[in-house]
């Protein structure tokens, strides 16, 4: 992959990213409502294990559910976003997956719990992909790392978000609180409906469409290219390689260092501030060096970093662990919208990241089940996540180093025309 120019001769990408604030700041939002209702499962695991009288690896089939809910809604929504428009796509799934996050809060079996976050799955899946696919093509060729970086940020703020409302609410008023709260993506909707423009590069695809009746024809026409194929084991490796660090994050710290849901606030809230900053990072160095390389060395720290991160004994350690692990891991998913927009024509592009992204969903579910389910106990499950980040990190950085000839996507119609002043 050919570097992108250096920073210094494009200009400032946060100024050229001003005009195109709205779409920026909704598909941030978009994830800062996702991370926090998907992280709300993950902090109440345990209550919800108690509650609901079944064990943590039962638990493991609502990730599953999840997974393949999300797998749905990343090809279902993105092949909407194609045909529909990215704007109409992303505003049904944020509605979606606020709904049924409130409905996660009335589950009273384990069976209506794995129903309820399937239906979750669906929307969480469906709102990431019709708006990275919406923000990639809105923004300036050159600004798109940074914007990539920035929408991803959406998830950090999230998952502090989650981690400081569970802190105080699960003490008093327990796990269910969590979930009503998750209604609030409606008010994104809105936004999204007054404030948010279409893709420009849809509406000239559009536009063809009912100009060229064979254009028409080879829309939906989709294409396993190696480059398409790079992105989906990519993905697939890289979500079960996410899994194993943080789903059960918070459950390893309560259970294998005795922490309290009101002190284990601290490590997360360094971790979700390293991630924030490692994303801004990641994002401004790949537009100097291009996003494979600042993205295979995100996931060598990765590896130098997760024992410490989970099974560190010293306090000080665990957190600056929690710092480093935050910037390096996340900051690798601050250039998947970036990474996979390249790898796939603009008449498919949202059913392609939708479809990376969604096989990528499926190996985090299945990860979310055989980690817990091999490491039963406060011993062996962080020894256990340990073992599974190593492996699939060390598979993700073999195919991140593949070149593909051709990146379909690399130049989108109007790019011509997307300099920095």
């Amino acid at each position: 992959m050919t570097a992108t120019p250096s920073t210094s001769s494009k200009g400032n990408s946060f100024k050229a990213l001003l005009p195109f604030w709205q779409v920026t700041f909704a598909s941030f939002l978009g994830w800062f409502l996702d991370a926090f209702d998907q992280t709300s499962l993950m902090f109440t695991l345990p209550d919800i294990a108690k509650d609901l009288g079944c064990t943590l690896s039962a638990l493991g089939v609502a990730l599953i559910a999840q997974s393949w809910g999300r797998a749905i809604g990343n090809t279902g929504w993105g092949w909407l976003a194609d045909r529909y428009g990215r704007r109409m796509a992303f505003m049904t799934g944020v509605i979606w997956f606020g709904v049924f996050s409130a409905m996660t809060g009335l589950s009273h079996s384990l069976l209506m719990l794995v129903c309820v976050q399937f239906m979750f799955g669906i929307g969480f899946g469906g709102e990431w992909t019709a708006s990275a696919s919406l923000l990639m093509e809105s923004v300036p060729a050159w600004t798109r790392p940074m914007a990539s970086a920035l929408m991803m940020s959406g998830y950090e703020i999230g998952y502090f978000a989650a981690a400081a409302a569970q802190a105080f609410i699960l003490p008093h008023y327990g796990w269910r609180v969590l979930f009503f709260i998750g209604i609030a993506p409606a008010l994104l909707a809105i936004f999204i409906r007054i404030g948010v423009p279409e893709s420009p590069v849809w509406l000239k695809n559009k536009a063809l469409q009912q100009q060229n009746p064979t254009h028409t024809k080879q829309q939906f026409s989709f294409k396993f290219t190696p480059a398409a194929l790079q992105a989906i084991f990519f993905m697939t490796f890289l979500e079960f390689q996410k899994a194993a660090i943080y789903t059960f994050y918070p459950t390893i710290l309560r259970g294998s260092h005795h922490l309290t849901p009101q002190q284990i606030f601290l490590p997360i809230a360094i971790y979700c501030a390293g991630s924030f900053i490692g994303k801004i990072v990641c994002g401004w160095l790949a537009e100097i060096f291009g996003d494979t390389k600042v993205m295979l060395s995100a996931i060598g720290i990765v590896i130098l970093t997760i024992w410490p991160f989970l099974s560190a004994h010293s306090w000080n350690m665990l957190l600056c662990a929690a710092f480093i692990m935050g910037a390096a891991a996340s900051g690798v998913f601050a250039l998947v919208p970036y990474y996979l927009a390249q790898r796939f024509p603009s008449e498919t592009r949202s059913f392609g990241m939708g479809l990376g992204y969604a096989l990528g969903s499926i190996g985090q579910g299945i990860a979310g089940w055989i980690i817990p389910f091999i490491g039963r106990t406060p011993t062996t499950l962080p020894l256990t996540a340990e073992a599974f980040v190593i492996s699939s990190s060390l598979i993700t950085t073999g195919i991140g180093m593949i070149k593909p000839k051709e990146l379909p996507g690399q130049i989108m119609e109007g790019d011509e025309k997307s300099t920095a002043p």
